[in-house]
């Protein structure tokens, strides 16, 4: 669904991203992740369409990015903080995504607003909204026009716990539907139970890209945070390695 060859991206002298090769199918829930600075930000905002890679190609479906943009209505994304007009009204940012996306109303998926009772609150302004609460409008958004790919940027981050279990049956359910989704998240407990693939990042590289089952066979642990730290801290160096059924 998203192929990556040979990306390359500097600003000035800083080296941010350098010789990328993913790919990256549908029916995949994709954790990345990586310490500050790794480069993760760069990869998603590359994909998006909001960075111009130095070098390389980003293939969406087949078809280079580069050259197109329509593309971006099958993109989900979750930003991981959700910045609105902030006198606008939940219900008016609501309306306003639904006449620029124009996607009819009976193929809306209103399943997170629902259960997120945002329909009791739509006359609030997002000015006067807890982080949480812009959160649950981010989420639903990003669902809300049945896109073929999400990306979620800590999604779960100032979510309460009820909130974060719907959301977490929300991307299960969307991966069932052959749905690529990739998560970026430093809650690594949050993701042992959604992703499938793990993709680590650090100094711009791909350090590893595997699934779930194998990283934690390999370790032979049964978290992903033990994972990591176990991979992580080995004394000898850590191949770049694509690697994943």
């Amino acid at each position: 669904m998203i192929k990556i060859e040979q990306l390359y991206k500097r600003f000035g002298k800083l080296q941010v991203l350098e010789a990328i090769n993913l790919s990256l199918d549908g029916g995949q829930c994709i954790a990345l992740i990586g310490p500050n600075g790794s480069g993760k930000t760069t990869l998603i905002k590359s994909v998006l369409g909001m960075v111009v890679p130095s070098a390389g190609s980003i293939y969406f479906q087949g078809k280079d990015i580069g050259r197109e943009w329509a593309y971006r209505n099958d993109i989900g994304y979750m930003p991981q903080i959700g910045e609105y007009p902030e006198n606008m009204t939940i219900g008016q940012v609501l309306d306003m995504m639904k006449d620029i996306r124009r996607v009819p109303e009976n193929q809306l998926d209103t399943e997170l607003y629902e259960k997120f009772a945002l329909g009791q609150i739509r006359n609030k302004r997002m000015r006067t909204l807890s982080g949480g609460t812009r959160q649950k409008v981010s989420a639903c958004l990003a669902f809300m026009f049945n896109p073929k790919v999400l990306i979620l940027d800590e999604p779960t981050a100032g979510l309460d716990p009820l909130s974060t279990e719907i959301l977490k049956e929300k991307i299960l359910r969307e991966r069932e539907k052959n749905k690529l989704i990739i998560i970026t998240s430093h809650i690594l407990s949050d993701l042992d139970d959604l992703v499938s693939q793990i993709i680590y990042m650090q100094d711009g590289k791909v350090i590893f890209h595997k699934s779930l089952i194998d990283l934690k066979t390999e370790t032979a642990t049964d978290k992903l945070s033990k994972a990591i730290a176990a991979i992580m801290s080995n004394k000898q160096a850590v191949p770049t390695v694509i690697s994943h059924e």
